[in-house]
């Protein structure tokens, strides 16, 4: 009885609460509005515009739901339905950022400059933040390119956004041609860390250009970036020192100013905002100009960060083929498809994409991680093979290929080629901690060069203390090579660091055992077994062996197999 009046209470004070005219209505309403409440939650934003849209028609007058339904209709670029829910939720007397922002988006999509402008002076613009930035470009194109000029001076007072003054500034000036103008804020240094940015630097390089100052662009290019530069920025200095005049593209309208607004902003604020409302700024920066493909990858990527990965892949695919950072998107949408448990479709993306790219290291990289996930280690051994020949000389970023190369050739049972691939990893990173502990450990396990190898374990613990796995092979090795005492002390912080680990767990209870401490051992393969992932069963942590050693111990089990016993005098180092 208790049970059943406290299931009333709730239903009544939810119906209550969304006052819904009849009993069957009320269900559909609260049902709608649960799934949309949901949905929102989970980052499903079809689901929630769908579920809110569906509340919504029945009851137009709710506040919470209209604003709701402008963030999901903007997180999926519905800028139309999204502005028009402001309106109504505007019309209502209410104050909202997310409705004022959707219905400004909408307004400058719509080319009414003057209606977002009138929107801002009125107080109801998006933020001190990006108002002042978005008036002045309404402004330009509204034709008045002198106030323009005045509202981008007037952002530049605002503590913290002068840098974003002088550089939407200098853009707003290359967009009508003066690019004189526009030089003149980029050498004032005025900028700072904006000045920086892989966007600001291509733009500046296109107003040098267009001063006939290629060279010194070129130069530009050169001080900024590494020689490993990707397709877009190599085609750019390529035409920079061919001496080509580079047109000036960052920037062509108002439009596209507006749509650099929330794309910087974006960019600048990313570790301040949520995933969520910087996915709007990127939204916002795509809306207006759809062609923007740095917004557009920052879109994918920050729908894989709230996990809608089927967006992501959508987002991806929209980059078109002969862009120069068409490999970057179908990079990205194969990792996307491969989070979405769709390996095959992401294998197929990055096979296609090795064809007509190659030349590109990332990309075999890339082939051959994925190949390397799925224990196809004959091709990721391929795969890298073309990734290091793809370098035209010798380079530090080289390490990891040789890394993962030698961790495929090592599973393939090819101990020569994988020894040789990590001690050149080693030669090109000397101190990177997870080579000299794979190769520690490695040696260990093969019996050779003991010494060398449990003091490149050591090393690397030093250099990374918190990495459980680290310190775990540290404990295993201590214990591998009949040091038990010595073992105990780094399995235990291993088994801290990573309380939960199958592996981890198991080890500390092969040492608990072979120093006599059979029943804490005990303990910990009990443990062990309740974390082991069923479905990815690791060899390293085989629950069937597990069992058996909780049924004869240790000792038993290493006798069934064949291995040498547990050798308790080398622990006391005799």
């Amino acid at each position: 009885m208790a049970g059943r009046a406290r299931h009333w209470t709730l239903g009544a004070v939810l119906a209550a609460s969304l006052a819904a005219p009849s009993l069957g209505t009320a269900q559909g309403f609260a049902g709608d509005y649960l799934a949309a409440r949901a949905a929102s939650i989970e980052g499903d934003f079809e689901a929630a515009a769908r579920y809110y849209s569906r509340t919504i028609a029945r009851d137009e007058d709710r506040p919470g739901l209209l604003e709701n339904a402008v963030f999901a209709h903007m997180a999926l670029g519905e800028f139309d339905r999204a502005g028009t829910l402001g309106q109504r939720l505007l019309d209502l007397g209410e104050s909202s950022r997310i409705a004022q922002m959707g219905l400004i988006s909408q307004r400058l999509g719509n080319g009414d400059y003057a209606g977002a402008i009138a929107l801002i002076d009125s107080g109801k613009g998006i933020g001190a933040l990006v108002d002042g930035l978005v008036k002045a470009w309404a402004l330009l194109g509204e034709g008045d390119m002198s106030a323009a000029l005045v509202a981008f001076d007037e952002v530049k007072s605002i503590e913290g956004l002068g840098p974003f003054a002088s550089y939407h500034k200098a853009l707003a000036l290359a967009s009508v041609g003066d690019y004189e103008g526009a030089e003149a804020i980029f050498a004032s240094g005025t900028m700072e860390a904006v000045q920086g940015t892989r966007r600001a630097i291509m733009a500046r390089a296109e107003i040098l250009s267009q001063l006939g100052r290629s060279a010194q662009a070129a130069d530009l290019i050169d001080e900024a970036f590494t020689a490993d530069i990707d397709p877009a920025l190599r085609g750019l200095r390529a035409k920079l020192t061919s001496g080509e005049k580079v047109p000036f593209t960052h920037a062509r309208s108002a439009r596209d100013g507006l749509a650099e607004v929330f794309y910087t902003l974006a960019g600048a604020f990313a570790s301040e905002m949520s995933s969520d409302f910087l996915l709007i700024y990127a939204r916002v920066a795509t809306h207006l100009r759809p062609e923007h493909v740095d917004a557009i990858l920052l879109t994918a990527e920050l729908y894989d960060e709230v996990g809608q990965h089927d967006l992501a892949v959508e987002a991806y695919r929209s980059v078109p083929r002969d862009d120069p950072s068409f490999h970057a998107a179908e990079l990205g949408r194969a990792a996307s498809l491969r989070q979405s448990g769709r390996v095959d479709a992401a294998v197929e993306v990055l096979e296609s994409l090795s064809e007509s790219h190659g030349d590109l290291p990332v990309v075999m990289s890339s082939l051959g991680d994925l190949y390397r996930q799925l224990e196809r280690y004959d091709e990721a051994i391929e795969a890298y093979s073309a990734a290091l020949d793809d370098f035209a000389e010798p380079d530090p970023a080289q390490w990891f290929l040789y890394y993962a190369r030698g961790i495929s050739h090592e599973r393939m049972g090819d101990w020569g080629s994988s020894e040789a691939d990590f001690r050149k990893a080693l030669e090109l990173n000397p101190e990177q901690p997870q080579v000299l502990n794979y190769l520690g450990y490695s040696l260990v396990e093969q019996q050779e060069k003991l010494d060398e190898a449990l003091g490149m374990i050591e090393k690397a613990v030093d250099l990374s203390p918190e990495s459980g796995y680290i310190v775990d092979s540290l404990g295993w090795a201590l214990y591998r090579l009949g040091r038990y005492e010595e073992a105990v002390g780094h399995m235990e912080r291993a088994a801290e660091l990573m309380p939960i680990d199958p592996v981890v767990n198991d080890h500390l209870g092969d040492v608990y055992w072979a120093v006599g401490r059979e029943r804490e051992a005990e303990f910990m393969w009990m443990r062990a077994l309740s974390f082991v992932d069923y479905e990815e069963v690791s060899q390293d942590a085989d629950p069937d062996r597990i069992r058996r050693k909780l049924e004869v111990g240790l000792d038993r089990v290493l006798a069934e197999e064949g291995s040498d016993p547990l050798d308790v005098a080398a622990d006391a180092g005799e």
